[in-house]
Formats: C-alpha cells, structure tokens, sequence
C-alpha cells in the first residue's frame, strides 16, 4: 500500500468504531470534522498535505496522509471499520468523482456526501449515484436567505415587545392590553392570542384574549376547556375603555368579522391571511405573514426570537392552531409550520391533544349535518345547500367539511340564518377554484367575506328579507340568492 494510510509515520488504530469518513480537509472538512466530533461522532480523516495530517493528529484527530483518488485509501480505512457515511469535500472536483468511484467499488453500501463544483459537476455526481451532493454557493445562499429571514423576525419580535411595554410607560405600569380574536374564534386564532399575552405578560403588561359571538365548534369548546384558556367575551364596544392598547389577531380588518368599528385604528396586527383591503390597514405595528399557513407558526417564531419557551400548555395550543389551520398539513402548509410544529411537539401534551381532536359529537351538530344533506342540491361537482337557522354558527362551516367528503363533490357552499344575518361557508378541494377570492367577488359588495383557496366564509345582512317572518321563507330566498351569485361569479371563473 505504499504511504497510503500513514500519517506522521506511525499507523493509527481507532478506540472505536469508525463511523464517519472525510476525504479532503480543507476549511470545509475540518468545520465537518469539528461539528461531528462535538457531536460524540467518531471520525477518520484523510488528506494530501502531510503537514495538515500532522495538526489534525495533534488535535486528537484520526487522520492519514494519502491521495484520495487512490483505490488504497479505501482499504486503509476500511481496515480501522467499516464506515457509514464518506464525505469527500476536497477542493478538486475530478478527484472527487475518481473517489466516488472508487468508494462505489469497494463500500457499495457506503453513503455518499460529495462536494460538488458547478451545474456539469452535480449532473456527473448525480450519473454516479452519490446521495448528497454539497453546491456550496447554493447552500451559502440559502443560508443567507435564512438568516435574513430570522432576522426579520428578530426584528420585528423586538418592535413588538417595545410597543408593548410602551403601555407601563403611559399608565405607570397599570395599563392593559387587549387582544381581539374574530367573531366565534378557532383554535389558531385562540393559540396565537394566548401566545401575544404570553409575550405581554413576560414584559410586565397583563393582557386579556377578547371575543364576541359563540365558540360553538365542539373541537374549539373542547379546547378552550381541557387547556383552561380564559377569554372575555365582548358584548359592547363601550367595554374597551378598561384597555390602554389593542393588538388584532389572526384578522387584519376592525369590522371584519370582528367587533371592532370598521375603519377604526388597532395598535397592532399580526396575521397570516392576504387581506383583501388594497393593503390599507390603520396600525402601528404590522406583521402579515402569508408565507406561513397558521398565525400559531409566527407566534412561535416570536417566541423562539425573544427566547421565551412556550410552557405545556402554550405549546399544547400552538400545535393544535398549526394542525387546524393547516388542514393536518395538507392545505396550504409552508416550510415554517412543519418547522414550528416540529419544535412545540416536544413540549405539547400528546395526551391533551387526542383528547382536543377527538371530542363527541353534539345532537345539536348531528342534527344540522342531516339538515344540510336532506336539503342538498348538487349541480356537477358543486353541492349548495341550507341548514336552516342555527344557534351555533360553527355548524355551517362544520357541515361543509362533512359534506366535502361526498365522492363525486369538489366545491360545497352551505348557507344558515345565524340570528339577524345569513351565515354562508365554503370549502373546495378543486385546484382550479379559490374559494376565498369567489367569495369575494360573490358577497364583499353586500356584506363581509374571504378566505383561502379551499375554504372560505361570509356573514350577510337580511336587508329586503328581515320583514318576513317565516325563517323557511327566509331561507329558500337567501339559498336561492347566494347559490345565483355564487355560481355567477364560478362561471365567470370558468370563462376566464
């Protein structure tokens, strides 16, 4: 074998098993080899330059002298143990691809982590079957793009917390903050409230979740009550005198499906939906992330940036608001919720989870599904149908999930009399179809709507309806004006 396998003149045996090899140790090498050894990762390495084997043995390194292009080299480190994993990070892209090929002979089984030089040279990894290729430009700009990204964050979690505190500094440390949530609130909604009065209460200001209308889902109800969130439920608009700043959640809108003025001003917004507002939002504090698929995963970004861990129960919460929002991460999920979720997982309380998802179902919910499938009607993929009036609202959005199970159903729009308005929800699993935006164009002239791509809701005042009595009446005259809308707008959709 000739100098192959020798460094400083003397043979080295591991006290371990080899696990991890380096072939090339040069700047990224060694930042691999330090980072495996931190990690308890035992590691061999080998390189040209004689000198360097020298320090790395110095350094309590396992390192030989040898030509990496040379066949021998696997055989002298095969003959420390047989290794898992093979970087090959030298500076010289042929020689790596000769010590692919060499490596594929005689370590088959040997995963392959290469440092690649350019387009032609990952296409040539790539023909001989290594597993990761390293484009080290393109990694750097990844990196880059991150760090900008936390930095954002960073940033804008440190605007946050100094505008909260701005409240001891007006009311001498006795003033409050209220953080309103939309009408008859979801889980994402409710965690991301409870996470900014996390933060407000670790910056010495109390703060309380405010909401108007009915947490009617069975799911939401049973989240509120097994993680014991306590919330203000906001009958008059005189009641947000006790509060010296507002922040509006997971909404952007006052007005919009919420109980604040419209066009009135909040001190801050934190959302995650495109606001269909032209951009015009009266706040001092901003933060619109679209490229998160839950409110709950910026939350979480907050709390990571300002170095407050989420106890059991915030996790507990943020979890869920992911999974909800997100459809279990099948709808509209970005790379940061499957990042924050990921992360709450290991504080969330798995057992309080299965007990949030798994609720019993209601009478009172049983009975509206089977009211939206006696009164269905189905026109191609599309199911439009009325449940009647409700006393929970959540109903309606519950009975299009059931409904969008149907096989042969794309699109389902369920209509109910919620008090003194016409509560209209969506849901579609077309491709071809934004929900939100139908609704928008459908609706946003004669009440409130939005949404998403697959699911969307509006509230509709009665106006030429409110004077007749019979809610029967009522119903089949709203059905047949939203279904005659909302089938206009579709077909404009279609001809587009």
């Amino acid at each position: 074998m000739g100098e192959e396998g020798k460094g400083n003149g003397k043979e080295h045996k591991l006290k371990r098993k080899a696990v991890q090899v380096i072939f090339g140790c040069g700047s990224i090498g060694s930042a691999v080899a330090k980072e495996l050894e931190g990690r308890g990762i035992n590691v061999v390495i080998v390189d040209k330059e004689e000198k360097k084997v020298e320090l790395l043995n110095e350094a309590d390194f396992i390192a030989f002298a040898g030509d990496i292009t040379n066949p021998d080299v696997v055989d002298a480190v095969m003959a420390e143990g047989e290794p898992e994993v093979i970087f090959i990070l030298s500076s010289d892209g042929e020689a790596n691809k000769k010590a692919v090929k060499n490596v594929k002979e005689k370590l088959p089984d040997a995963q392959l982590v290469v440092r690649a030089f350019g387009p032609l040279d990952k296409e040539a990894l790539k023909e001989l079957g290594v597993d990761v290729i390293l484009a080290i430009p393109d990694i750097t700009a990844r990196t880059a793009m991150d760090y900008l990204e936390r930095m954002k964050f960073r940033r804008k979690a440190k605007e946050l917390t100094a505008m909260i505190e701005e409240i001891k500094k007006r009311e001498e440390g006795e003033g409050k903050l209220g953080i309103v949530i939309h009408d008859s609130p979801d889980p994402d909604a409710i965690a991301s409230a409870l996470a900014l009065k996390h933060i407000a209460r670790h910056v010495g200001v109390s703060a309380d979740i405010l909401y108007r209308g009915e947490i009617g889902h069975h799911e939401n109800r049973a989240f509120v009550n097994i993680l014991g969130i306590e919330m203000r439920r906001i009958e008059h608009e005189a009641d947000l005198k006790d509060y010296d700043m507002l922040a509006l959640v997971d909404a952007a809108v006052p007005g919009a499906n919420n109980f604040l003025p419209p066009g009135s001003k909040v001190n801050i917004v934190i959302d995650h939906h495109a606001t269909n507002n032209n951009g015009k939002i009266d706040a001092d504090f901003i933060d619109i992330g679209t490229d998160n698929g839950a409110t709950s995963t910026m939350m979480m970004r907050y709390l990571q940036e300002l170095d407050m861990p989420a106890d059991k129960v915030l996790a507990t919460a943020l979890l869920h608001g992911i999974r909800t929002d997100t459809s279990g991460f099948r709808r509209e999920t970005h790379t940061s919720d499957y990042s924050a979720a990921a992360f709450l997982h290991v504080t969330a309380d798995k057992d309080l989870l299965v007990q949030i998802e798994a609720p019993p179902m209601s009478t009172e919910m049983l009975n509206v599904i089977g009211g939206a499938i006696q009164h269905k009607k189905i026109k191609g993929s599309y199911l439009i149908t009325n449940v009647g009036a409700v006393a929970n609202r959540d109903a309606i959005p519950q009975a299009a999930d059931y409904l969008l199970k149907l096989e042969g159903i794309s699109t389902v729009v369920v209509i109910g009399l919620c008090e003194d308005k016409i509560c209209v929800s969506g849901r579609s699993k077309d491709i071809r179809v934004n929900i939100g935006d139908a609704f928008v164009r459908a609706f946003s002239d004669t009440g409130s709507a939005g949404g998403h791509a697959t699911m969307a809701a509006a509230q509709l005042p009665l106006g030429v309806f409110s004077g007749v009595k019979d809610k029967d009446t009522v119903m089949q005259l709203a059905e047949d004006a939203v279904s005659k809308r909302f089938l206009s707008v579709m077909k404009e959709e279609a001809s587009e």
